[in-house]
């Protein structure tokens, strides 16, 4: 059952990064949102400020760590913060930051135990959210990071991100939101 009001999310845009479950994009659609995938883009920092000047303005980012991290290890580690990094200072940069307008990055963490690191995974967007829930304040961007549970099921991640994509979500800024099993 969808507790979320229709429309909720009429007349916002989101770009989206790293590969958004289907349950998430789909929910943010039919709340209304338009999503704007940063698609391939991720990992070139400059053609990510360009995508997102080019797609703004936006109010939002919701960015997967998950599937870049994928089965884990030191490596995919160290790739998924380069990209999340990357993407996220690129459209804060290019689109909410330079627009003036309130904005929201949504960082969702791998699942615990997908693979070697994850809970280093988790942690490490849980500080990038916080930093800069501190550093972006007086640009009105505030950061969260949702780190789903092993059983947490897609619509629940879901029904989280669009709340937080709204406005009732201004108020959670540098914030880990962690899902019950």
């Amino acid at each position: 059952m969808n507790l979320l009001a229709p429309g909720l999310l009429e007349g916002r845009a989101i770009a989206v990064a790293g590969g958004l479950p289907e349950a998430v994009a789909r929910a943010l659609g039919e709340l209304g949102a338009r999503l704007e995938p940063v698609g391939d883009l991720a990992a070139e920092d400059e053609a990510t400020g360009e995508w997102a000047r080019a797609h703004g303005p936006l109010d939002g980012l919701v960015y997967d760590g998950g599937a870049p991290f994928g089965a884990g290890g030191p490596e995919a580690l160290t790739a998924m913060m380069e990209e999340a990094w990357a993407v996220v200072r690129e459209v804060a940069v290019g689109a909410l930051i330079e627009d003036g307008r309130p904005g929201k990055i949504v960082l969702l963490g791998p699942r615990p135990a997908v693979g070697p690191g994850s809970g280093a995974a988790r942690a490490a967007l849980e500080n990038l959210a916080r930093t800069l829930s501190v550093e972006w304040a007086r640009h009105n961007v505030t950061t969260v990071m949702v780190a789903p549970g092993a059983n947490t099921r897609e619509s629940e991640l879901a029904d989280l991100i669009c709340f937080l994509c709204s406005r009732a979500g201004d108020y959670f800024s540098g914030c880990r939101i962690e899902l019950a099993d």
